[in-house]
């Protein structure tokens, strides 16, 4: 069954490569029916691929307080650069630039009431493809305290933004999730994804959650989270705050919820334009929450 997987994951890495390569050469109908005004705003699709940090900026004529790198508009969905990389550990916000690619490397560190600690590790490879669509595939483990076994499982993640940036207001995405785990039932996790500027150097995003198993208990989890951010150093340095709150039951229980929320600083560092450190120490707030929840996100763009 894993290997089925690996080859099912590098069979829609390769049919989305294909796809990218083919819309390069061949002009959308929808987008060959836009008005001129609306293709004088676009920025074309270069004939050869740029990183996130390579676009050339489009010009939005708007009166703005400060002009920031990162706020700049790029790519096809004239999306601000900020959000072409992970900004936050918990909540996603929209969709990267087509054509892009990234791995990343995660690390969550849960500390329980009772004194044991829980490890996940993540392995990710991220693809923005055509029509805004984007594709992620993550091989994962999982430890219950120092000394249990460690368990494996893959997950694939598909999200779709409904519009290009800015046409929407909180540019909504939705984000659909299967998650394949080695000794218990398979998960399915749908999400719909918000985020945006408040106002330059300010930025947010919210996702509501439905996490729940194909089998056993048939555990479900309901949850939001959300985080905001200020550019202290454009496109180096932001500070802000995140947070998780999600209720939790299963088919014997439905209704008798046990509560978790995490809040906590949130930081990211970019020493190198293709390189993104996010760090989040979070700490229990509600009494079935953990003392505390530290993630670590690494991410190097190609």
């Amino acid at each position: 069954m894993h290997k089925m997987f690996v080859c099912s994951a590098v069979a829609v890495c390769i049919i989305g490569l294909a796809i990218a390569r083919a819309d390069a050469q061949v002009m959308n109908p929808a987008d060959a029916a836009k008005s001129s005004s609306a293709e004088s705003k676009k920025q074309a699709i270069p004939e050869t691929r740029y990183r996130s940090w390579e676009y050339p900026p489009i010009d939005v004529v708007a009166q703005r307080f400060e002009k920031l790198r990162e706020e700049d508009r790029i790519g096809s969905y004239e999306q601000p650069l900020w959000t072409a990389t992970r900004r936050f550990t918990t909540t996603r916000v929209y969709i990267v630039p087509e054509g892009k690619m990234e791995l990343e490397y995660w690390m969550r560190v849960t500390r329980n009431k009772d004194g044991s600690t829980d490890y996940r590790t993540l392995q990710e490879v991220e693809f923005g493809l055509p029509h805004r669509f984007q594709l992620d595939i993550y091989m994962r483990t999982d430890q219950e305290g120092a000394n249990s076994t460690i368990t494996h499982s893959q997950q694939i993640e598909l999200r779709y933004a409904f519009a290009d940036w800015g046409v929407i207001p909180g540019n909504p995405t939705l984000y659909l999730e299967w998650i394949r785990h080695e000794d218990e039932p398979d998960q399915l996790e749908p999400k719909l994804l918000l985020g945006g500027e408040i106002i330059p150097r300010w930025h947010w995003g919210l996702n509501l959650v439905d996490e729940f198993q194909l089998g056993g208990e048939k555990e479900a989890e309901y949850s939001a989270r959300a985080g905001v951010s200020y550019a202290v150093i454009d496109s180096k340095f932001a500070l802000g705050v995140e947070g998780e709150y999600h209720m939790t039951d299963t088919k014997g229980n439905r209704g008798d919820f046990e509560k978790f929320f995490v809040l906590g600083p949130s930081f990211q560092y970019r020493p190198f334009p293709q390189m993104t450190i996010n760090f989040s120490p979070m700490f229990g707030i509600t009494s079935d929450s953990p003392d505390s929840q530290t993630w670590f996100n690494l991410g190097w763009e190609f």
